[in-house]
């Protein structure tokens, strides 16, 4: 079994692969408040793309005369689509986080070709950025969102939205209406407090409660649009909203389902049973439930570990199929699926991937005032390697080293966390299990500092504000916010010179007391590390007769 469930997997006849050029595959996880250890809502996101840079957006509060038109631009392309009229009141948004505490992320699934948007003007990117700047809680964005679709239409394939406040939070899939038709259909469940939930590029809302009109939204044509497309035949009742719209394939289970199976499996019991489905082994078998109740509680340290998950541990293990090498890298380069004298192969997607752009992971608490109560843990670049620094949702600028003005895909920065985050990851995948022994010490001293620190940061703050005012604290933790991130840019750039030295050449120096060994001024001979026993039994075994030595 252990075998045959390795990370390339031979592909049975007819099964469709991995899209390899999807813009956005993206990863999202959910924790409910009462899943949570300290009661907040934590949600996260991978925005993973091979050309999108690690950069924190940022739109301050503003107030607009009537008749304002707002230019919308799709997030993908950056293509200039047309204008819609802006509202009289827009809220402070830095990244995927507003001043209200309300959050939006997403993945894209694409869908069935009946059901891409391609005649109307927002794209889903677009929908995410102006209804957090329109939105003070999450029903009020779904409603935003909504708006904006009937109004103007959808230009997009199909998506799962994770909308988010400091009270609950939902699970949004919206997906077009084809060519000709400008509008879009969608089903919104909330996610009990209790539970922990997630998606990763492909639709996961299987029936609709239509009665439970407190905990589910939909628009009125959901199904009857299925009908009318040739999706679905059948009542209401047993109608599936993935079923219709994104139908399971090889590429939807093993590529992406799987990532949200990798997340339950780690906080909850006897998921077991769902491998042969996201293996992709019998795509007919029962879904996974939408959400779970977590075998114990989670905290945001538990979520950004998540994030950085290769499947270890399971049979999808990225750190021990042929892939890994001698050093054990759980990383794939592109594209995920390749032939081999006609038979098709493929490689593991995990949560964890090397073409992040940025991940978040977004903490929302109702017991504190929404200045102090919104964090956004950022990181730019691989969630694995990255550094999650606090970013209140409160900040009116954003850290330089974070900056959209601050170095670009083509252009190099030394203070531009996207590049020094790049720099040690692109060297650690050459030679990982090293390298991450190295990395994750300084990763988790800053991070566990953040946590440590977050408290008294908060209660300055607060008794600031009883002070001085609002204003006064707001400032404070914008410019927590920036001198967190900026000295965390600084220490990584440390990091990757020190590794640089460390590991030249192959070799590795040796160390005594934190220095390097330098003796009568010279550095001592390195140690020479090879490779692991398992890569040298591969060649023993493999016959590679040029490689033996001759016994005498």
């Amino acid at each position: 079994m252990r075998k045959l469930t390795s990370t390339i997997l031979t592909l049975a006849l007819g099964i469709t692969l991995l899209a390899p050029n999807q813009a956005h595959a993206c990863s999202d996880l959910i924790v409910g408040p009462k899943a949570s250890t300290d009661g907040s809502i934590i949600i996260s996101y991978a925005a993973d793309s091979h050309t999108l840079y690690g950069e924190l957006y940022h739109w301050p509060a503003a107030t607009w005369q009537p008749g304002t038109l707002l230019d919308v631009t799709e997030w993908d392309s950056g293509q200039y689509s047309g204008k819609i009229a802006q509202v009289g009141r827009t809220y402070n948004v830095v990244g995927n986080i507003n001043e209200h505490q309300v959050a939006i992320t997403e993945s894209t699934w694409g869908g069935c070709e009946q059901v891409i948007g391609t005649e109307g003007l927002m794209d889903y990117g677009s929908l995410i950025y102006i209804a957090l700047q329109r939105s003070k809680t999450a029903r009020e964005a779904i409603d935003v969102i909504t708006g904006l679709v009937d109004q103007y239409g959808y230009k997009s394939t199909g998506e799962s939205f994770t909308i988010a406040d400091k009270n609950e939070v939902w699970i949004m899939e919206m997906a077009g209406k084809g060519v000709g038709e400008t509008g879009a259909v969608w089903v919104a469940i909330r996610i009990p407090d209790d539970c922990i939930s997630g998606h990763a590029n492909q639709a996961r809302i299987q029936q609709i409660p239509f009665d439970d009109k407190e905990n589910c939204l939909y628009s009125p044509d959901v199904v009857d649009f299925a009908r009318e497309k040739g999706l679905y035949e059948g009542s209401d009742e047993d109608f599936s909203f993935q079923k219709a719209y994104n139908p399971y394939d090889f590429g939807g289970l093993r590529g992406c389902e799987a990532r949200v199976w990798a997340f339950f499996n780690r906080f909850a019991d006897g998921m077991e049973k769902y491998l042969p489905l996201v293996m992709g082994y019998e795509m007919d078998a029962e879904p996974m439930p939408l959400y779970i109740k977590p075998n114990r509680k989670l905290s945001v340290a538990d979520v950004q570990n998540m994030m950085r998950d290769h499947y270890e541990g399971t049979p999808m293990d990225m750190t021990q199929d042929i892939g890994a090498g001698p050093f054990k890298v759980p990383y794939r380069w592109r594209p995920m699926n390749f032939t081999v004298d006609g038979q098709e192969y493929i490689n593991e997607r995990a949560i964890a991937t090397q073409q992040t752009g940025f991940v978040l992971v977004a903490q929302l608490r109702k017991d504190l005032p929404d200045y102090a109560g919104g964090v956004l843990w950022f990181g730019t670049d691989d969630a694995n390697t990255t550094v999650f620094t606090p970013v209140y949702c409160c900040a009116t600028e954003v850290p330089w080293c974070y900056s959209e003005d601050n170095g670009s895909l083509v252009d190099f920065s030394y203070t531009s966390a996207f590049w020094m985050q790049n720099w040690v990851a692109n060297m650690a995948y050459a030679k990982y299990n090293h390298m991450i022994e190295d990395i994750r010490p300084v990763q988790q001293e800053l991070e566990g500092g953040y946590f440590r620190a977050q408290p008294l940061v908060e209660r300055y703050a607060m008794e600031l504000a009883e002070v001085e005012g609002e204003e006064a604290a707001v400032a404070f933790l914008t410019r927590y916010s920036s001198n967190v991130a900026n000295a965390m840019t600084a220490r990584w750039k440390q990091l990757a010179e020190y590794l640089l030295v460390k590991y030249i050449d192959g070799n590795v120096k040796k160390e005594k007391d934190g220095k390097f060994v330098v003796e009568n001024g010279l550095v001592v001979s390195p140690n020479w590390p090879g490779y692991s026993e398992e890569y040298y039994r591969q060649i023993h075994e493999g016959g590679y007769e040029h490689l033996k030595v001759p016994k005498e």
